[in-house]
């Protein structure tokens, strides 16, 4: 008590009704004392690593805000799926510039494992991520449902608008390997089912898939994101799957633990406006969430 005292600039005495006031207002021991001195008690340890842990995050705030203040300029590394890319090519970073100034941004395109991979890794600030499960470390917000839809050549559509899962299934389908988002939401439904899922060809290339597609060698199930030009130009078609219906949903990912951004209020608007976009260009196959 007595080196305490020294170090915290105290006289004994009051350092030791400052912890007589605290073992009253907690109702309980902290500390043990005897001849030889003081030991901690179990509520006195626990007290003890508590307040090291707040210590420790107000330092930490007072960090943050002071960086704030130093910077003039953020940079923001946002992971981007495949699909989106797709349907927004380069009017992504365009607007990326436009809506935030004061942001540098690096985009980082990758399918959803890659992405949630660099989230762990801190190699990206805030990522769009499809069907992803809570986590710890991780917030996540849903912000888009999407249809999946069988996608053939138009000399091989059904003649309905839409079809069930079993019809989907008796084409010779190409889907992404068993990691992707769309594979596993399909062979879990077909399990459900108990259908079988007739897999012709495993290519993990976008251009690939809807290349053979066009010429008439598979089908797929995808989302309309993955087969936009085709499908506007008519060079493919898409068939509804509504027995049952089958959909994806993409959701903003962020670490818990996060660098404070000066300018997170352009950030969020800029994702939220993105989300918007994207749903107006797979309309009627899209729906907001938020």
């Amino acid at each position: 008590m007595t080196a305490a005292a020294q170090r915290l600039g105290l006289a004994q005495p009051a350092l030791g009704a400052q912890i007589r006031l605290l073992e009253e207002e907690l109702g309980l021991p902290l500390l043990l004392r005897h001849s030889r001195g003081v030991t901690p008690t179990q509520a006195g340890r626990l007290l003890h690593e508590r307040a090291r842990a707040i210590l420790t995050d107000v330092d930490r705030a007072r960090i943050d805000v002071r960086a704030l203040g130093q910077r003039d300029r953020d940079h923001l590394a946002l992971g981007v799926p495949p699909s989106i890319v797709l349907m927004l090519g380069s009017d992504l970073m365009t607007s990326a510039r436009t809506d935030m100034p004061n942001v540098s941004t690096s985009l980082i395109e990758e399918r959803t494992p890659v992405l949630l991979e660099a989230l762990g890794r801190g190699q990206v600030n805030v990522a769009w991520l499809y069907n992803i499960e809570d986590a710890p470390g991780l917030d996540r917000r849903a912000v888009l449902e999407e249809d999946l839809l069988l996608v053939t050549a138009p000399d091989k559509a059904p003649a309905s608008k839409s079809v069930s899962l079993a019809e989907a299934l008796q084409f010779d389908l190409v889907i992404a390997g068993a990691r992707g988002v769309i594979r596993r939401i399909v062979e879990q439904e077909a399990r459900r089912l108990s259908l079988s899922l007739r897999l012709a060809f495993e290519v993990h290339s976008v251009t690939s898939m809807r290349a053979m597609i066009v010429r008439g060698e598979a089908a797929s199930i995808m989302p309309f994101s993955l087969a936009a030009p085709e499908l506007r130009s008519g060079q493919l078609v898409a068939r509804r799957i509504d027995r049952p219906t089958l959909t994806r949903t993409l959701y903003v990912v962020r670490p818990q633990e996060r660098e404070a951004f000066v300018s997170q209020p352009e950030i969020d608007a800029f994702l939220d406006r993105t989300v918007d976009d994207l749903c107006a260009g797979m309309q009627p196959y899209a729906r907001l969430l938020r």
